[in-house]
C-alpha cells in the first residue's frame, strides 16, 4: 500500500480517529501534562497486552507526567491511513513499521534515530531492516523470518525420518510423493490470495536457489531478476503449483490464515512461514503436538547455494518528523523495547524479539532450533525490495499461478521496476 492521496472524508476520517499529537507540540493530557499518540496494528491483539503494559510501565517510570495513547489500527488499512496522514503532516507521534520498503519509502517523515538508540546498539539486532542511506529510522522489536515448517508426525507416516529432512529439492519432492501417497496430504500449504505468497517463497527458499555471491549481490544491489539461478526459482513457483505439490486454489486462499489452517491440521505437510507474529511455532503448536512441529533449512536447488535461515528485523517503532518533542518520543522507543517488554512479547505472543537474550528454553523444540539458526542467518531477499516492487511482484506471481504471464514476462517486469536491479 503505497502513499497516494486519500479523499478529504477518508484524511478527516484519520486525523479525528486519533486525537493525534502535532507540530504544534504534543497533546495536552487531562492532568495538565503531556500525551504521546502511538499507531499499530499490535497493541489491541490480547496476546499483546503485557508487552504494551511492560512498556507504558518503563516509560512512565522515566516521564510520569507523560500519558501515552495507544491507537490500534487494522492491518490491512494500515499504511494507507499512515500516508494520509504523512501527507497531512499531522498524526501519531511514534508509529510501527514492517522492517523493508514500507519503512524506507517514508524516512522523510521520520526522524533519524541513531543519536537516541546508540545504547541500544549492541543489545538488539534486526538494524538494518529499518536503515536508509545509513540513517536508523526506527528500533527492532521483533526478528522476523521465514523457515521452512514440517509435520513430523506425516513424515513418520509416511516412513520417512523426521530428525533428517531432505537436503536437496529433488529428495524433498520425492519425500512429497511419499507423503501424498501415504497420507493424503499436500507438500505445501500455500495462500496467495493476498499476493504475498510470492514472498515466502522467494526469501524461504532462496538460499537454496542463490549462490553464496547473488544473495549477497541481491540483498546490497544491483539485482539480476534474469540471472539462471532466479529464473529458475521463479519457474519452480509455477511448477510446483501445476505439479500439485499445492493445495488447490492457491490464489483462491488467504494466507492468513487458511493456508496456515492448512498446514495445522494436518492437511498439508510443509509450509513457509513466520517466525513471530502469527503463522509461527506458537500457533502451530497450538493444534499440532508441538514436538511434531518441525523446522528445515531450505533445500539445496543449485549445486554450491549455502541454505540458511532468511530473517530481518521483524516490526519496529518509528518517531514522525512532526512530533514537538523527538527525544520524548524516542524514549518511548526505547520503553517499547525495553528488555521486559520484548520478554513479556515474547511470552504472550511467542514473538523472537530482536533482543536475542531473551531466553526462549520453555518455548519448544521449533522456536529453540529457530533462535539457534539467527547467527548463520541471512537477510531475507524480499525485504530488500520496494513497496512499489513488492506490490508488482504479487500481481505477477497471481497471474503466473493462472498462466496468463510467463516466466520471462513476469521477472523482465519487476528487472524494470527495481530500482536497485
Amino acid at each position: 500500500m503505497r502513499n497516494g492521496p486519500l479523499g478529504t472524508v477518508a484524511l478527516a476520517a484519520v486525523l479525528v480517529l486519533v486525537g493525534c499529537g502535532s507540530a504544534a507540540g504534543p497533546e495536552s493530557s487531562p492532568d495538565g501534562g503531556n500525551k504521546l499518540v502511538v499507531w499499530d496494528w499490535k497493541s489491541g491483539d490480547p496476546a499483546a497486552a503485557a508487552y504494551v503494559e511492560e512498556a507504558k510501565t518503563d516509560f512512565a517510570r522515566k516521564h510520569p507526567d507523560v500519558t501515552v495513547e495507544f491507537v490500534a489500527q487494522p492491518f490491512d488499512q494500515y499504511y494507507t491511513l499512515l500516508g494520509a496522514a504523512i501527507q497531512a503532516g499531522k498524526g501519531p507521534d511514534v508509529m510501527l513499521f514492517n522492517g523493508g520498503g514500507q519503512l524506507r519509502d517514508r524516512v522523510d517523515a521520520l526522524v533519524p534515530l541513531d543519536d537516541h538508540v546508540a545504547e541500544d546498539r549492541d543489545r538488539l539486532s534486526g538494524w538494518d531492516a529499518f536503515t536508509e542511506d545509513g540513517r536508523t529510522y526506527a528500533a527492532p522489536v521483533t526478528l522476523q523470518g521465514h523457515p521452512i515448517y514440517y509435520n513430523e508426525e506425516l513424515y513418520e507416516r509416511a516412513g520417512l525420518d523426521p530428525d533428517r529432512p531432505p537436503a536437496t529439492w529433488n529428495e524433498f519432492v520425492s519425500g512429497c510423493t511419499t507423503i501424498r501417497e501415504k497420507t493424503g496430504a499436500t507438500c505445501f500449504a500455500l495462500g496467495n490470495k493476498e499476493g504475498i505468497g510470492i514472498q515466502f517463497f522467494l526469501s524461504g527458499l532462496g538460499s537454496g536457489a542463490l549462490t553464496d555471491q547473488e544473495y549477497d549481490d541481491w540483498i546490497a544491489g544491483p539485482r539480476n531478476w534474469t540471472s539462471p539461478n532466479m529464473r529458475r526459482l521463479f519457474q519452480l513457483w509455477t511448477d510446483t503449483d501445476g505439479a500439485g505439490l499445492n493445495n488447490e486454489g492457491a490464489n483462491s486462499t488467504a494466507m492468513f490464515n487458511d493456508s496456515f489452517a492448512l498446514f495445522s491440521s494436518g492437511k498439508a505437510a510443509h509450509v513457509i512461514g513466520l517466525m513471530s507474529d502469527v503463522g509461527h511455532w506458537k500457533d502451530f503448536g497450538e493444534f499440532l503436538d508441538p514436538g511434531d512441529v518441525g523446522v528445515m533449512r531450505a533445500p539445496v536447488i543449485t549445486a554450491g547455494a549455502t541454505p540458511s535461515l532468511p530473517y530481518d528485523g521483524g516490526i519496529g517503532y518509528a518517531v514522525a518528523r512532526w512530533t514537538a518533542d523527538p527525544h520524548l518520543a524516542a524514549d518511548l522507543v526505547r520503553s517499547l523495547t525495553s528488555r521486559d517488554a520484548l520478554a513479556a512479547f515474547h511470552t504472550g505472543a511467542g514473538a523472537i524479539a530482536a533482543d536475542t537474550a531473551i531466553d526462549v528454553s520453555e518455548a519448544g523444540p521449533a522456536a529453540a532450533a529457530i533462535v539457534s539458526e539467527i547467527e548463520s542467518g541471512e537477510p531475507a531477499l524480499h525485504v530488500a525490495l520496494s513497496s512499489t516492487t513488492l506490490d508488482l511482484m504479487g500481481r505477477l506471481s497471481q497471474q503466473l499461478l493462472s498462466g496468463s504471464v510467463t516466466v520471462e514476462e513476469a521477472l523482465s517486469q519487476l528487472a524494470a521496476s527495481d530500482e536497485g536491479g
